[in-house]
């Protein structure tokens, strides 16, 4: 491989990250619009909540971005030769995961008790979920075109 083509393919790769980086900085600004407006947080509500959802989110992702994807990944490359004994190891780690998640999600609730009401503890749940409706219908929109 020559010097052009090696940097035409650095080239590529650098610029499909970034496309792919700013998609996803794209959707957290969508996300952080659309809580803001359906929890009608208040200045001050915002200043201490963001901080503390941020951290729940990044923690959140490692669990099921991290531990849950590679546990599927191995499911999917190992099923058709996977023996009960693994198959049982991979149930309990996934549950492992998901008591994790759910834990978590318990001790951010927790904290936010103190930052905005309990309704609009149980609204962020709702208004999350009809974010994630609403991007997926939204790509399933953009595949059809």
């Amino acid at each position: 491989m020559n010097i052009k083509q090696t940097i035409f393919i650095v080239l590529l790769l650098v610029s499909l990250n970034i496309k792919a980086q700013n998609h996803r900085e794209r959707i957290k600004a969508l996300k952080v619009s659309f809580l803001t407006e359906r929890l009608d947080l208040t200045e001050k509500e915002a200043q201490k909540f963001w901080p503390v959802y941020n951290d729940f989110e990044k923690n959140s992702s490692k669990i099921k971005y991290i531990k849950i994807k590679n546990i599927r990944r191995e499911i999917k490359e190992t099923f058709d030769t996977m023996s009960d004994e693994r198959a049982r190891e991979l149930i309990e780690k996934y549950n492992e995961a998901e008591n994790s998640l759910h834990q978590l999600w318990v001790e951010f609730s927790n904290k936010l008790t103190d930052i905005i009401p309990p309704k609009k503890i149980i609204w962020l749940k709702i208004a999350e979920e009809d974010f994630k409706r609403k991007m997926i219908d939204e790509f399933k929109k953009r595949r059809k075109e």
